[in-house]
């Protein structure tokens, strides 16, 4: 197996809305929300559903790479009700291969709500449902073995069982890549992210407000050289100023594509990291990789949803 991610299983549910719905229900554009069951429904009597699809973040990276040729497998966890059996047979579909036995739990599958607005900007508020009761016991450690790579979101990471599945992944893999996932998630769990970047971690992906909030810093430049001093892999995409990886003394940077028909920013990070992953795991170079990033966030943008 080239790679195996583990993230949250989500059902997205996605609808556009307009800037003052976000205003009215004291939501922040461009940011994940963590809501009850309850807020979640109470979100969605008002809303006409555009598209439902199985979700994700790093499901839809690794969603990604199966769309080009990779042998790839995904560890989330869902309970057997509708939305769970949808959410296998989505990445059934998808040729990815599912490595968690579903059964019934106290929780349902979790979902996303989706909200596009007409800037094209996406704010998420997510029911996490079972999917954030992931526990070490969930992790096989032969799945992790027998994987060149394991892909972990920032979105999962929670103190207690999610932590666990996360430090049983990173302590029998060969090589850890991670999506710091969203500034809420760093703001959340800065401590623990900054130490996982420093001393676990062989890939890091991130956006510029990311890195700059992880580090404590409102200059890029010390994002850049705090990146330099680590020696490790990181990517940060920064819009339509490109992305970026920095690996040591070496920093490459790839510009953005133009002209775009930007329909929905959603999963740009995350087929973006589909794209460069793709590279490191067939050998190309670093500009290859990430140009090949460039090119599926590009993609992604111009249709709604974060499937190819």
């Amino acid at each position: 197996m080239k790679i195996l991610g583990i993230g949250n299983a989500i059902v997205d549910v996605i609808c556009r809305v307009s800037d003052n719905f976000l205003i009215k229900n004291s939501l922040i554009k461009s940011t994940m929300k963590l809501v009850d069951e309850i807020e979640f429904k109470k979100l969605l009597t008002s809303l006409k559903i555009e598209e439902t699809i199985s979700g994700g973040s790093v499901a839809n990276s690794i969603v990604g790479l199966s769309k080009l040729g990779n042998d790839v497998s995904f560890l989330g966890k869902v309970s057997n009700d509708e939305l769970g059996q949808k959410y296998e047979e989505g990445l059934a579909k998808e040729k990815v291969k599912y490595l968690y036995k579903k059964k019934k739990e106290p929780i349902p599958t979790g979902s996303c709500l989706i909200l596009i607005t007409p800037d094209s900007e996406r704010t998420m508020c997510t029911f996490l449902g079972t999917a954030g009761k992931i526990n070490d016991q969930d992790v096989n450690e032969n799945d992790v073995k027998n994987s060149e790579m394991v892909f972990l979101e920032g979105y999962l990471w929670d103190e207690g069982e999610p932590k666990k599945a996360f430090n049983k992944a990173i302590n029998f893999s060969k090589k850890t890549a991670m999506s710091l996932s969203d500034l809420f998630c760093v703001e959340r769990h800065k401590k623990h992210f900054l130490s996982l970047v420093k001393h676990d971690l062989d890939i890091i992906f991130a956006n510029e407000q990311e890195m700059k909030s992880l580090t404590n810093t409102k200059s890029f430049k010390e994002v850049i050289l705090f990146s330099k001093q680590i020696k490790k892999n990181v990517i940060i995409t920064r819009g339509e100023k490109g992305a970026m990886s920095i690996y040591g003394d070496q920093l490459i940077e790839c510009k953005a594509e133009e002209n775009l028909n930007i329909k929905d920013l959603t999963g740009a990070g995350d087929l973006f990291a589909a794209g460069y992953l793709h590279g490191v795991i067939n050998n190309l170079s670093i500009e290859e990789s990430l140009a090949k990033g460039t090119e599926l966030s590009s993609k992604i943008i111009q249709k709604i949803g974060a499937r190819i």
